[in-house]
C-alpha cells in the first residue's frame, strides 16, 4: 500500500503562484511513476505533470514553463512537489496526487486550487 497525503493549495490572483506538496509513505520503493492531476468543474480529470522513476518528466502544454516539478527520495518518504507560476483563472481545478505501481494505482485526497480576482 501507497498512502499520499497533499497540501498547499488555497485562492490566489491571477499571477500569482502557490506550491502543490505531495508525501508519499509505505511500500515506496515499488512507486514507478508519480503525476499531478487537476479536475476542474464539469472537466475530465487531467494530468498536468509527471516524473517517472528515472526522472524522467513531462508536462501538459498548459502548464510548460510555469510548473517546475521535484522529487526527493528519503528513507521511508518521497515529497513530490510542483511550483505553479503565474496562474490563471483555467488553473483553478482541484489537484489530486498520483503514484503508480506494477499493479496499483493511488489517489490522494486532493487539494483545491482556486484562481481568481
Amino acid at each position: 500500500q501507497v498512502q499520499l497525503v497533499e497540501s498547499g493549495g488555497g485562492f490566489v490572483q491571477p499571477g500569482g503562484s502557490l506550491r502543490l506538496s505531495c508525501v508519499a509513505s509505505g511500500r515506496i520503493a515499488s512507486i514507478d511513476f508519480m503525476g499531478w492531476y487537476r479536475q476542474g468543474p464539469g472537466n475530465q480529470r487531467e494530468l498536468v505533470a509527471s516524473i517517472t522513476r528515472d526522472g524522467v518528466i513531462d508536462r501538459a502544454d498548459s502548464v510548460k514553463g510555469r510548473s517546475p516539478i521535484s522529487r526527493i527520495d528519503t528513507e521511508g518518504t518521497i515529497y513530490f512537489q510542483m511550483q505553479m507560476n503565474s496562474l490563471k483563472p483555467e488553473d483553478t481545478a482541484a489537484y489530486f496526487c498520483h503514484a503508480r505501481t506494477n499493479n496499483s494505482d493511488y489517489w490522494g485526497q486532493g487539494t483545491q486550487v482556486t484562481v481568481s480576482s
